[in-house]
């Protein structure tokens, strides 16, 4: 039996996140106080007491949820046993912490560098992003190859829903050309930017650097990263794809399919939300999920 943990990205979050963790576990209530202090602001009161539109931005998003995944795995304790790991794009840091891959301080760190790195990108050129659904994959992509204005797959969730990406011109007339094929929700997301896209270059290359400087480590065990799909333990192929992440698409429908086909038998979601462990069930109907976004006693 091989116990498959994954971990959530962006669109998440929820105010109120992480507080019973904090009250209730000491060694959480430690971790969270370490975060304020590495992250030069109290993002616990932002999470906790906070508004939706604190927890909107990208700089206060992305580090939120990926404490609020990666400490409650750590109050599991002993019964936290991975066979193998995947997180949704932001959520592969998630994973790579949990996998111990990387430290808790340095993933803080990069998920940071990285908000305010894709928070940048987005007031540089104004972009966006929109969900397609009811499509085969290959219409979506034939019609984003035919435009010539930026517009590119970001997200493979699951069959039928893909998301787009790129400058407004290019999400106006790609959701315009797939209404006219048939999809039944060309729907524009409130997003800042176009993520998983060519305009996210100036972001990729900043937090290059910073990943290129970063210890990695051997991880527990396989972590399907985003870009290929594919499982992957060696710490220099582990680094190459997640500086290649931030324009390239995250293939969620991939990795599951690929994870259940190497064994996987059991999915376990952790962090803010059920949103993967429903696209799980749409992948395979058939598989084994369920999700952990509270604190176990």
């Amino acid at each position: 039996m091989t116990k498959a943990y994954v971990f959530p990205g962006q669109g998440a979050q929820f105010v109120g996140m992480g507080k019973d963790l904090y009250q209730q576990s000491a060694m959480a209530a430690e971790m969270f106080e370490k975060a304020n202090d590495i992250l030069g602001f109290r993002i616990t009161d932002l999470m906790f007491d906070g508004t939706d539109e604190d927890l909107r931005q990208t700089k206060v998003t992305q580090p939120a949820i990926f404490l609020h995944s990666v400490i409650l795995a750590k109050t599991l304790g002993e019964s936290f046993k991975p066979g193998m790991v995947a997180g949704h794009s932001l959520g592969e840091f998630s994973a790579l912490v949990v996998a111990e891959a990387l430290s808790f301080e340095d993933g803080l760190k990069l998920v940071a560098q990285r908000a305010m790195a894709m928070q940048k990108a987005c007031e540089a050129e104004p972009s966006t992003m929109a969900a397609i659904v009811g499509l085969d994959d290959k219409i979506v992509e034939d019609v984003c190859n035919e435009i010539e204005a930026v517009v590119v797959p970001a997200n493979y969730n699951c069959p039928g829903q893909l998301v787009i990406s790129g400058s407004f011109e290019g999400i106006d007339l790609a959701c315009e050309k797939l209404t006219a094929l048939g999809a039944k929700r060309a729907l524009k997301l409130s997003v800042g930017g176009a993520f998983h896209s060519p305009l996210m270059e100036p972001a990729r290359a900043q937090l290059a650097a910073a990943i290129e400087s970063t210890k990695v480590s051997k991880p527990l065990c396989p972590i399907y990263q985003n870009v290929s799909a594919l499982p992957f333990t060696d710490p220099a192929e582990i680094k190459k794809n997640l500086i290649a992440q931030l324009t390239a698409p995250v293939r969620w429908t991939q990795s599951v399919q690929n994870m259940l086909a190497d064994g996987a038998s059991h999915f376990t979601e952790i962090g803010p939300g059920k949103v993967l462990t429903g696209l799980i069930r749409k992948i395979d109907k058939n598989a084994e999920c369920e999700n952990i976004s509270a604190f176990q006693q």
